[in-house]
């Protein structure tokens, strides 16, 4: 089984970008996180991460019969773009979104999530543990639609 893990904007700033939000680890320790709860789940995963929407678009168009399920995080894209929500609906592949951030106690314009109609399920506000919870949600749902 494998997965392809998305990060949008900024994520790649995770350490330096507002710590009192998104916390003191950086993006590297996210990818150390995710390699590990994956491993541990028995799952590959692909790594991705662009700031820019059409990258994130075609990652999540190459996935197709390349994956078995993508874990995304649209960062701020997840507020805006059509376009990613169109594209996950068009491989259909199980999506699970997620946040570091508790994106439904901030600003309003921030409550608003696009993506999360092509996805199963959002987690939100745990930290780098919504990436354990995504990959084992997935993990478990893919298992139960193969019986």
């Amino acid at each position: 089984m494998k997965f392809l893990v998305i990060n949008g904007p900024n994520l790649n700033l995770l350490g330096l970008r507002e710590p009192g939000i998104y916390g003191s680890q950086s993006y590297s320790d996210l990818l150390d996180f995710i390699g590990g709860a994956a491993n541990n789940a028995g799952v590959a995963v692909e790594l991705f991460q662009s700031n820019h929407e059409g990258a994130i678009v075609d990652a999540i168009q190459n996935a197709y019969g390349t994956a078995d399920g993508i874990v995304i995080n649209p960062a701020a894209y997840t507020h805006t773009s059509i376009a990613i929500l169109d594209a996950l609906k068009a491989v259909a592949l199980p999506a699970v979104e997620v946040h570091i951030s508790d994106i439904t106690s901030r600003e309003a314009y921030r409550q608003r999530s696009y993506t999360s109609e092509a996805c199963l399920k959002t987690i939100a506000g745990k930290g780098f543990e919504g990436y354990r919870e995504a990959i084992l949600f997935l993990k478990e749902h893919i298992a139960k639609a193969a019986d």
